[in-house]
């Protein structure tokens, strides 16, 4: 057989794209399964999205290449978009860049700015993918700890610790995945500082802002952050449209320009039908959101009530698509989560997944209907 790359070695294939596949299997058994691991969202877009797309196909250009940094509409309604939600001034034609999906941003990121050998700065508990994509390019990941008596949010006397001098990016993710803790100016103002100081670009993963969240927070928003930081969002979580692959990064021109010298060689444009839908899911009214969170809301409180049926205890002042749950002191989360799935047909994430800091801890997302959830804290 042809030999793979190295960097193939380095890494192993995605959590859920493997246990999916059990799942999938126990599912062909005839197993009943209730799917509360993942967190893509079950719910419809806004009708206004489905119809922009579908009235697209008749546009004269819409199915020739696009653009690589997307149509000046889009950017310009992404910029809208940051100012009425975050208070943030960016400029559509210079700080603006729609992305196939905001996982292919880490991907571009790194490469625009990593070299063989540098470090990178990821917070153990976080998004698998960071550690992937800095693996996949030899780069060496620096976990940084993130514990429930800080918060979940980044000591940066710890930080101070640390051998940083070939690190080059940082990654945050608040609203936090998996936690659900949001940051606050404050610490987005001192990670600047940091940031600064050792001349580190400082990347924010966005997604989560909207969801059982009344306050929205962008690192942008904090002085002095466009220097050194860049932020990315994402359609799929906030209007139902994780299929739709739809992200955006933001930031100053000199950064986002190398990142655009990246992607340009990665990708032929995004769809002119979804970047039509995407404008008008930017530009859906407010009652929108509220009603959606209405929906979570609810569904949150059943998953607490399921959370307390199997003896674990949680944060109730978070947000996000999850409620991230601690489990009694004499559990492992991967004997737990398999426990769950294979005595009652309920699946949940373990917290390990998310790094070393998650043991002891299960997720459970909210991405099911209130009936799912129901039956699940019927069978437990």
């Amino acid at each position: 057989m042809m030999e793979v790359a190295n960097r193939l070695h380095s890494v192993e294939e995605y959590y859920f794209s493997k246990k999916l596949k059990e799942v999938n299997t126990l599912k062909s058994q005839g197993k009943p399964i209730i799917n509360l691991g993942i967190g893509s969202p079950d719910l419809q877009p806004p009708s206004n999205v489905i119809k922009a797309i579908s009235e697209s196909f008749k546009d004269a250009n819409a199915h020739t290449y696009q653009s690589y940094q997307g149509l000046p509409e889009l950017r310009s309604t992404i910029a809208g978009f940051y100012k009425i939600h975050f208070n943030v001034d960016v400029n559509a034609n210079t700080e603006v860049l729609p992305l196939i999906g905001s996982k292919e941003g880490i991907m571009h990121i790194s490469m625009a700015f990593l070299n063989k050998g540098d470090a990178v700065l990821i917070p153990n508990l976080s998004y698998p993918t960071y550690t992937a994509v800095t693996k996949l390019l030899e780069a060496k990941p620096i976990f940084y700890t993130l514990d429930e008596a800080h918060n979940w949010c980044p000591n940066i006397e710890e930080l101070e610790k640390q051998d940083l001098n070939k690190v080059k990016i940082m990654w945050l993710n608040y609203p936090h995945m998996p936690t659900g803790v949001r940051a606050t100016k404050a610490i987005f103002k001192k990670l600047i500082v940091f940031a600064k100081k050792h001349n580190i670009l400082l990347v924010n993963d966005n997604p989560y802002s909207f969801i059982l969240n009344s306050e929205p927070l962008s690192i942008l928003s904090v002085d002095g952050s466009k220097e050194m930081c860049l932020e990315l969002n994402s359609l799929s979580k906030t209007f139902n449209m994780a299929g739709w692959r739809v992200g955006m990064l933001l930031g100053n021109n000199q950064l986002l320009n190398a990142v655009l010298k990246v992607k340009s060689n990665m990708d032929s444009g995004m769809f002119y039908g979804i970047q039509k839908g995407a404008i008008e899911a930017l530009q859906t009214p407010k009652y929108w959101l509220e009603n959606l969170n209405l929906i979570y809301q609810e569904r949150r409180e059943l998953v607490w009530e399921l959370a307390a049926k199997l003896n674990c205890t949680y944060d109730e002042n978070t947000s996000g698509l999850f409620v991230w749950a601690k489990l009694p002191s004499n559990l492992t989360s991967e004997a737990f989560i398999d426990k769950l799935l294979n005595e009652h047909s309920v699946f949940i994430a373990p917290g390990t997944i998310f790094g070393s800091q998650g043991e002891g801890y299960v997720r459970f997302s909210l991405c099911a209907k209130t009936e799912e959830i129901k039956e699940a804290i019927t069978r437990v």
